[in-house]
């Protein structure tokens, strides 16, 4: 009995010596400092993992080293894990708040958590320690703005510029806030068709009104043509209702009282976001003159840089057969989606673009062959309040009553809209 008691703390003894030797070798007991660089080298050479490993074990013997732990908690933060991020970062304000480096680095892991309120709370409370910092006042009013309150956050940012007038960043995110709460647009659009042969110049003229709203956008138009010698007018709304993210839809409907427009035309599509900043879409139009003609379209674009990208296919059911015709569209953005220049590119005859009465023979005219370009450039002034947009188009296209010869038509248009709130 007493020799088995007597092997059996022996094991006891150095079992528990064994642990405790492992436990002191695990423990860092290097230079925290070189270790530190190290670890920022490994983190910015995308080595993240073996930098936070690195920073972990560094922490075992110096916990309260806050610029390792803030560091640390910035990588986790730089990850996406900012439930990590935040539990660092939280004791790290605990020990020390008057570290303003912490204070901002964990209001930007909340704001890119999407908890924008969290992210003003903490403004609010860093604000206490560092009163008037132009740094977290900044990052206010973003979570200010991401709350739905930009009147707030150009509030913030104009007591910025109160101090400091020549703040670039403050005077750029005020002008964005300034087109951001310019919920309302007026605009007018003037276009001129030319034709080789046949027809006179066709004029076209569209008055619209929009608003932005946080359901969507919505769009009213008064457009005004003059076709064949004849005038006519055409009431029309545009619906882009959001839906969730990444799905939002298009409605339109419209009226009119004249040959040169469809007495009704109504449609709708449904827009989602893909991976890859792609988006794809699918719906449909219906123009209704003395027949209805049903329209079936969609749409796979692509943003990549400042580049945008899609496709889109038309086809028109008829009596003999489907119709298709497509349009290939790129296009450069500048500073932001109101300038930018474009190209356009297609093939066929889509009824939904050419709104044309054609006296019952719709079935056939469909099936004219069509080819066009566009090349448009819009640009707006220095304060975002007005946009201006010019576009030159040649489209060579059959001839409805005599097929199989073609005209030229050559297009210019010019617009202007005027945003406020």
């Amino acid at each position: 009995m007493i020799t088995k008691k007597i092997v059996k703390l022996t094991f006891v003894f150095c079992f528990t010596m064994i642990f405790q030797m492992y436990a002191q070798e695990a423990k860092y007991n290097g230079n925290p400092d070189s270790s530190f660089e190290t670890a920022r080298n490994l983190a910015f050479n995308k080595q993240r993992k073996q930098a936070q490993d690195t920073l972990s074990h560094i922490l075992t013997q110096y916990p309260d080293y806050h610029d390792i732990r803030t560091f640390l908690a910035t990588t986790y933060s730089w990850d996406g894990d900012y439930k990590k991020a935040r539990k660092e970062f939280a004791y790290v304000l605990e020990k020390d708040p008057q570290n303003k480096s912490t204070w901002i680095a964990a209001i930007k892991n909340e704001m890119w958590g999407e908890k924008p309120y969290t992210a003003l709370e903490m403004t609010n409370q860093a604000l206490k320690n560092f009163p008037d910092d132009a740094e977290i006042l900044y990052l206010k009013a973003t979570a200010q703005e991401k709350t739905n309150s930009p009147i707030d956050a150009l509030n913030t940012i104009e007591s910025i510029l109160k101090k400091n007038p020549n703040d670039q960043n403050a005077k750029d995110y005020k002008s964005s806030l300034s087109t951001t709460l310019r919920k309302n647009t007026i605009g007018i659009k003037a276009e001129v068709d030319l034709y080789s042969e046949v027809f006179d110049p066709m004029q076209y003229y569209t008055l619209n009104y929009s608003r932005q709203t946080k359901y969507g956008s919505i769009i009213g138009k008064l457009n005004f043509n003059r076709r064949f010698n004849e005038n006519g007018t055409q009431i029309e709304f545009d619906l882009y209702p959001k839906i969730t993210k990444g799905l939002y839809a298009y409605v339109n409907v419209g009226f009119a009282n004249s040959f040169l427009f469809p007495d009704l035309r109504y449609g709708a599509e449904l827009y989602k976001s893909l991976p890859k900043s792609f988006e794809v879409s699918l719906g449909f139009r219906s123009l209704k003159y003395t027949t209805t003609t049903n329209i079936y379209t969609g749409s796979i674009g692509w943003y990549t840089g400042n580049s945008y990208l899609s496709f889109r296919p038309y086809f028109t059911p008829g009596d003999n057969g489907t119709s298709t015709s497509g349009t290939f569209t790129y296009r450069k953005y500048r500073s932001d989606a109101d300038n930018y220049i474009g190209f356009s590119f297609g093939m066929g005859f889509s009824p939904e673009i050419n709104q044309f009465n054609f006296s019952g023979n719709e079935t056939a005219i469909v099936d004219l062959k069509s080819q066009k370009f566009n090349i448009s450039y819009n640009f707006t002034s220095s304060n975002k309040q007005n946009a201006w947009g010019t576009q030159l188009g040649v489209a060579h296209q059959e001839i409805s009553f005599d097929q199989g010869n073609y005209f030229w038509i050559y297009s210019l248009s010019v617009s202007w809209d005027l945003k406020f709130r």
